[in-house]
């Protein structure tokens, strides 16, 4: 037998030309017909030779069982005395990526109490595969800081195929894949107790320690004054826990363009002294979640040895309400020079982001820059909860990124950038009004523009406020963070060089 072992800190995954012991068979199904016409599930023909009675048996089950195919719908048929003990029907619909990556988390918790199970794959599948392993480690995703209560039994899967090397490199993308976005939603899971920007810096300092050619540079307050980052100080000035800039650097030999990514880090909001109601402010721990993906995604493409130079900025701050936070109206003269008006200090992630920009387009020059930010309570109210809203002026490179954002299982929707609102970003006493009434998610990310310089048409913003949280189990999407973004850079980053 030809065993290829990959491991999480949940499950092993293996792919194999046969199981050592055969508990549990899965085997993936899909519409019979066109999903209006009530046809039953059919068996997706699998590359592995099977026991015709199994097979003839799990044919006869999918009818009695009014099974549709669809991608995630799961059941069981008990087989006492015989091998396997339990067949498992997985509905993979059309069988694109998507459809077995939702069958991969619907398998990792209907199977929870199973010690271990195998699938049989069709031929030729690096799709299948890929969404399967991204679906079982995101699917089977938990996170609590107590010993309370039982983890899952699951431990093992194989994966039976034909070619175990055909598929060992697809495995390993799907795995760093899901295991950055675990990375992320820990670090946006975590309770802002333990989360504060020192904490958040020392995780980086773990995650890249000892990986060739991915640098670390941490700027402190002393730091953040002394170069002219006056956004992020100001944002993280009312709390006792200072303000961090992380900048992580992933720079292979012979890259030939370079991406910088920024994402949001406010380990906790209250709205500073514009203090938010009870209820808006439960869950200000994820308004670091912008961070948490370019940090996962840099790590991603280290690990996988992109050949595309990353640079991440996470501009880290503690939004508090004190004797030495930032009023309202205050002036903030940002890095580079420009200033800004902010009356509603609850409006703080822009500030924080706006030095991080200037910084990238002054000192790093990249090719091509991207923020990631939980910006703004209207990208819910305009797109629902599991879609981003994206912003450029290059439809190439937004049209680029859309498609990779998709590809990997997550939704983003370009917005305008409308022309005749930028009158609303003028201010009498600064260079720019940083939070003017209404159209928030728009007239912030018009704020945002204002500080890419010559990097304007290089540039896109995402406001994923509304995907990075889940309020269930939905897909591959556990309850609590998703780690949202980490999967749609990464595709997208494979695709440059």
């Amino acid at each position: 037998m030809i065993f290829s072992e990959v491991r999480s800190s949940v499950l092993a995954i293996r792919l194999t030309t046969g199981p050592e012991r055969l508990d549990t068979l899965v085997l993936p199904v899909r519409p019979g017909g066109p999903a209006d016409a009530g046809a039953s599930a059919e068996l997706v023909p699998t590359a592995s030779a099977l026991p015709d009675d199994v097979l003839a048996e799990a044919a006869a089950l999918a009818p009695v069982a009014r099974l549709t195919g669809r991608a995630g719908q799961t059941r069981e048929h008990l087989r006492p005395t015989r091998t396997p003990e339990r067949l498992l029907l997985l509905g993979v619909g059309d069988g694109d990526e998507q459809g077995w990556r939702v069958a991969g988390a619907a398998l990792a918790r209907a199977a929870k109490a199973e010690p271990r199970l195998a699938v049989a794959l069709p031929d030729d599948a690096p799709a299948a595969v890929r969404g399967l392993v991204e679906g079982l480690l995101l699917g089977s995703y938990r996170f609590r800081l107590t010993e309370a209560g039982e983890a899952p039994a699951l431990r093992e899967v194989d994966l039976l195929v034909t070619d175990v090397e055909a598929y060992r490199e697809v495995v390993e993308l799907a795995r760093t894949t899901a295991e950055n976005t675990r990375l992320a939603r820990d670090l946006t899971n975590m309770p802002s107790s333990v989360k504060n920007p020192q904490w958040f810096t020392a995780q980086v300092e773990a995650a890249a320690a000892g990986t060739p050619d991915l640098h670390l540079r941490v700027r402190g307050p002393e730091e953040l004054a002394a170069e002219g980052f006056g956004g992020i100080l100001a944002v993280g000035g009312g709390s006792a826990s200072g303000p961090r800039l992380v900048e992580l650097d992933w720079r292979p030999a012979g890259a030939k363009r370079h991406v910088v990514l920024v994402g949001k880090g406010i380990t906790f909001d209250t709205g500073g002294i514009s203090i938010k109601p009870r209820d808006a402010m439960k869950l200000m721990r994820k308004d670091m979640a912008g961070a948490a993906a370019v940090i996962g995604a840099t790590l991603g493409a280290a690990a996988l040895g992109l050949p595309v130079r990353v640079t991440t900025l996470a501009p880290l701050a503690e939004n508090m309400v004190s004797g030495s936070a930032f009023r309202p109206g205050d002036i903030i003269r940002h890095y580079g020079g420009l200033t800004s008006e902010s009356t509603n200090s609850d409006a703080e992630g822009r500030l924080v982001l706006a030095d991080a920009l200037a910084y990238a387009v002054a000192e790093l020059r990249p090719d091509l820059l991207v923020d990631l930010a939980t910006l703004t309570g209207a990208n819910a109210v305009a797109l629902g909860k599991r879609t981003g809203a994206l912003y450029s002026d290059n439809d190439e490179l937004a049209d680029e990124l859309l498609a990779a954002i998709a590809a990997a299982g997550e939704s983003a929707w370009r917005m305008p950038l409308a022309a005749d609102y930028v009158e609303h970003l003028g201010s009498d006493l600064a260079d720019l009004h940083s939070s003017p009434a209404g159209a928030s998610s728009v007239t912030a990310a018009l704020f945002l523009r204002e500080f890419t310089g010559d990097l304007r048409e290089r540039w896109v913003h995402v406001d994923m406020s509304a995907p990075s949280w889940a309020e269930g189990d939905d897909a591959e999407l556990t309850k609590g963070a998703t780690g949202w973004g980490v999967r749609g850079l990464l595709r997208w980053l494979a695709t440059l060089d």
